[in-house]
Order: structure tokens, then sequence, then C-alpha cells
């Protein structure tokens, strides 16, 4: 009996002693995959306030667009009296990362929103998704940068538009990144769209035409890495097309299609211990939904005695200087441009060329604040000749906030 309780009491003992083993294993285990993934949280609160000479349109208060500048006399375009003051806290950015190493490559995830109102939206405080995407290994999809833009461009400004000559577009894609780092390639399936303000699909030639895509638009980047900084090429081509939805009008039937295309050549290099200059040439026909600031990409032109759509053809540059004066310290000046080869049939009061300056003193009083005043200009010239400018001053406080931490 003695015996029999000693090896009931023993077998039990080894099963909890095993238990006790793998229960222990699971917890490191599980430790361990903890430790692997990072998960961070990040964004900021700003605050603009300013002063602009000349009155835009007032769904775009608190930017500087070329393209929303005035297309006529102020008496006429409805936007009001010059001289305004505007302030909002519409840059305000809030966003979650996450990263786990697997057997097939990194995994990462990436949400973030700001409250910056577009489209439907514009001129409101309002969510607007920014990235929503997440990537395996060299295979990703979601709405992130184009491979189209090249995002490092940017300059270090408060003004929130940027440079209107400046390749810029997050979109709904699906891509393929076979070299990533210092060196990258990236190949992307991207969401058609056709517009004269970022991917919004309108009717871009005008009267009773439907615009349609029957394929997504495809873009590629290489990147190549250099001891002060790099050089990156990157290119797009996407199919348009348009329906007549009344081919029996005094114009016949405007159906037709065009292949728009894009080539991009930008750079960030050294300038010194303190620079860095910020570098891109953009040109293309009926891609202006890429670009930061750009009207139409298709409208109507002659062909003898009737009447065509065509992709129209534009092109942008970027250039400006950020400099790094000390650690409290920085600024950032420059210019940006774009030109667009209108059709003949386009009317007078068309968008042609648009131009965009700043520059700007920055402070940082302690780590994640940023205090800061910036003088910006842009000029909006027509097919007609008119023009109109704008002189704004701008003051901006970011108070920005990051945190790490492990988990599953």
């Amino acid at each position: 009996m003695r015996y029999m309780i000693s090896k009931t009491i023993s077998t039990y003992s080894r099963r909890w002693t095993i238990g006790a083993l793998v229960a222990a294993g699971m917890l490191w285990t599980a430790s361990v995959t903890q430790a692997q993934t990072t998960f961070d949280i990040y964004g900021f609160a700003m605050l603009d306030m300013g002063y602009q000479t000349t009155a835009n349109d007032p769904a775009w208060f608190d930017v500087l667009r070329p393209t929303k500048l005035r297309s006529a006399p102020y008496d006429v375009d409805n936007f009001g009296a010059d001289g305004r003051f505007f302030a909002g806290v519409r840059q305000t950015r809030f966003g979650v990362k996450s990263n786990t190493p697997t057997e097939r490559g990194d995994f990462k995830t990436q949400f973030e929103f700001e409250l910056f109102g577009t489209g439907v939206d514009a001129g409101q405080t309002t969510i607007r998704l920014r990235h929503a995407y997440g990537q395996l290994g060299q295979v990703g999809a979601g709405q992130t940068w184009s491979p189209f833009m090249d995002i490092d461009v940017f300059p270090n400004s408060i003004e929130y538009w940027g440079p209107n000559g400046m390749a810029f577009f997050r979109n709904v894609q699906v891509f393929w990144q076979p070299i990533s780092g210092q060196n990258r390639m990236t190949i992307a399936l991207e969401r058609p769209g056709g517009s004269g303000d970022q991917g919004v699909v309108n009717e871009f030639i005008g009267g009773d035409l439907t615009a349609r895509f029957p394929l997504p638009d495809l873009s590629a980047e290489y990147r190549m890495g250099m001891a002060r900084g790099y050089v990156e090429a990157a290119g797009i081509v996407r199919r348009m097309n348009w329906d007549d939805d009344n081919p029996t009008n005094a114009n016949g039937d405007l159906t037709g299609e065009a292949t728009g295309y894009g080539l991009s050549l930008s750079s960030n290099l050294k300038a010194g211990e303190k620079g860095t200059a910020r570098l891109q040439y953009v040109y293309g026909e009926g891609v202006q939904n890429y670009m930061n600031d750009a009207p139409v990409d298709v409208a109507a032109q002659t062909a003898g005695t009737t009447i065509e759509g065509v992709a129209v053809p534009m092109q942008g540059v970027v250039a400006f200087l950020d400099w790094q004066w000390n650690e409290r310290w920085s600024s950032s000046v420059g210019y940006s441009r774009l030109d667009i080869d209108n059709t003949d049939l386009q009317a007078g009061t068309s968008f042609k060329v648009g131009q965009y300056a700043l520059g700007n003193l920055l402070y940082y009083p302690v780590k994640n604040v940023m205090l800061g005043g910036e003088v910006q200009w842009g000029d909006r010239e027509n097919v007609n000749g008119f023009t109109s400018d704008d002189l704004r001053f701008q003051f901006s406080a970011r108070y920005s906030f990051a945190m790490t931490s492990e988990g599953h």
C-alpha cells in the first residue's frame, strides 16, 4: 500500500514537474515572441496661425496651392476681398506601426490618420486616412506612398501642402519590393484615377463624358544610395478611357482613350555637414493626379475638323535646401514650379503655370517640441495671361510624442 501511494505521488510529481517545465517553456517562448515584436505609437498635436495677403479658395484657407489662387479678378471669382487671418489644428496626426520578424521576412503594418479634410471634406477639421497597409517580406498591400513619388524630397517646412511641382500621392496598391535598405526597388499596381485634385475621379474633359479606368496604374522606382545621399529614378504608365453618354450632340461621339506616363528623377544630397539639398524633376503626360498640386489629366483639343481628348503634358521641378544651424535651430528655403502644356480648347481661365517658394526659421526648445515662423509665396498664371500671387506669413507649434513597446 505504501509502495502504491509512493508510486502515485511520484507519478503525479513527475507529471507536475513535466507540466511546470512545459508551462515555463511556453512562457519563455511567449516572452521571446514578445521581445521580437515591436509596436510604435506616434504622432503630434500642431497649431498653425497665419496671414494671407491675397484671398484664395476658402476650402484651402490654410495652405498655399497655386491651383487654388484666383483665376479671375476678385470681384468675379467669389473668393472675396484680400487680407485674411487663419488658424487651425488640421495637421495634427496619430499613427501606429508594428514589426514582427518571421521565417518569411519582416511582417510590418502601419495605420495613420490626420485631421486635414480634403475632397468632400475640404476645409474641415476631420479624420483623413494617410496610411493603412501591411507588408510581409517583399510583398505589401494597402494605402501608402506611391512608388512614383519620393517623400524624402519634401522639405522641412511648416506649410502643410508642400511644393507644387513635386510628385506626391498616397494610393491604394499592391507592391513588390525585392530590394530594400540603402538601395531600394519597388514595383506596384495602383488604383487608377483621373483628377484635378488628388485622385478624385471627375468628368475630366467636360460635357457628358464619364471617366473609366480599365487597368491599374503600373509604377516603379529604383533608389541608389551613395556616401552623401542617394539618387532615385521612378516611372509610371496608365490607361485612361472616357465614354460619351450623349454621342448625338453637336460635337459628335467624343468617346476615346489615352495612355498616360511619367518619369521622375529625384535626390537628397548632403551640402556640407549641416545641409541637405532636396531635388526633383518630373515630366509626364496625363499623370497630374500624382502631382502635389496640378489641374486635370486629360483635356480636349482639335483634331482636323473634330475634337479629341488627349493626355495633357506637364513638368515639375523642386529645389530646396534644409539647414541645421545647431541642435536648437534649423531653416529651409527653396522653390518649386509646375508647367502645363495646355491644349488649344482649354478655357482661358485654365491653369498654366504655378510657382511656390518659402523660407523659415524653426526652433526646438526641448526634444519633441518645435516652434517656428515661415514666409511663403505662390503664383498662378492662366492660359489667358491672368496672374495671381499670394504672400503668406505663418507661425506653427508642434508637440510630438512617440512610444515603442514589445508584445504580440
